[in-house]
């Protein structure tokens, strides 16, 4: 499971609804317009943490339903809610989806023996794989060399969605784990953690951006640095201008200039303002 894999957006209608038909043009676009070698479900990028559990389920089941066998297909079902990360994963292994991701338990200061026991329960009570989804920034939880080691122990766990900065544990973790898949979680670091050997990344941005992602990733493995760092100072110029838009909002605004249905962000997430709208219609033209 390599490649360019986004983080893909689920589209909700002014009601926070999903719009099961704006969804599916998401995925047409990232499958025929990005190219992208895989999707990632029902992450932070989807709203996921917004969503009740059967509406995590319908985005499952739509996702399958269009893709189907035409790309990999990640299902991220990590919750604070065991009982309901553990159902998630049975539903979409029963879909299909050839891996599932599990982001940290947060909220609770969860010790590292509670975090081990989390991901082997999920991932024992199905017939399937596990990528941890390590995002520190958001969880605050942080995880050592010594203790992946532990929960790669467990040979279902078979990768990490790295999201954060530390280089230096993602050089040693490249070294110390040669056969796990590690993925980058950044964008805008997408060059320098495929300098590192990753094998792939997921992200956002590859909703509107898969093209320049994969160039660069493929740059990168064929040892044409220079020629992928231009291409990173162009997508960097991007990821800045959309962050101080908004994030997903822009996003989404992008894809509707391209014709697609991306509908709205759900509450509590705002509605950009119409000078706000107008810039992301910009960034459309001048960058995609």
């Amino acid at each position: 499971m390599n490649g360019i894999i986004t983080a893909l957006m689920v589209s909700f209608d002014q009601d926070g609804n999903i719009n099961e038909k704006g969804l599916r043009e998401i995925i047409r676009y990232n499958l025929d317009v990005c190219k992208v070698d895989g999707l990632y479900v029902n992450g932070s990028t989807g709203e996921n943490f917004m969503l009740s559990t059967e509406e995590k389920k319908e985005v499952f089941r739509i996702v399958k339903d269009e893709a189907k066998e035409e790309t990999q297909l990640i299902a991220q079902v990590g919750s604070i809610n065991l009982r309901e990360s553990i159902d998630l994963a049975k539903y979409a292994t029963e879909l299909g989806y050839g891996a599932l991701s599990a982001v940290t338990p947060f909220y609770y200061k969860f010790d590292f023996e509670e975090i081990k026991h989390y991901y082997n329960s999920i991932i024992n009570a199905v017939d399937n794989k596990m990528i941890i989804y390590s995002i520190p920034f958001l969880t605050g939880v942080n995880i050592s060399l010594d203790q992946f080691a532990e929960l790669f122990e467990n040979e279902k766990i078979i990768g990490v969605k790295f999201t954060a900065g530390d280089f230096y544990l993602l050089e040693r973790m490249r070294k110390t784990f040669p056969n796990k898949l590690i993925y980058a979680g950044f964008d805008e670091m997408l060059l320098s953690a495929s300098v590192l050997g990753i094998d792939g990344a997921i992200g956002s941005t590859f909703n509107v951006n898969g093209q320049r992602a994969k160039q660069i990733y493929d740059l990168a493995k064929e040892g044409k640095v220079e020629e992928a760092r231009e291409i990173q100072h162009v997508t960097n110029d991007l990821i800045s201008d959309i962050l101080d838009n908004g994030l997903y909002q822009t996003i989404k605004e992008i894809l509707k200039d391209k014709g697609v249905d991306a509908g709205y962000c759900r509450q509590p997430m705002k509605v950009l303002s119409e000078e706000k709208t107008a810039f992301a219609k910009e960034l459309s033209n001048k960058y995609l």
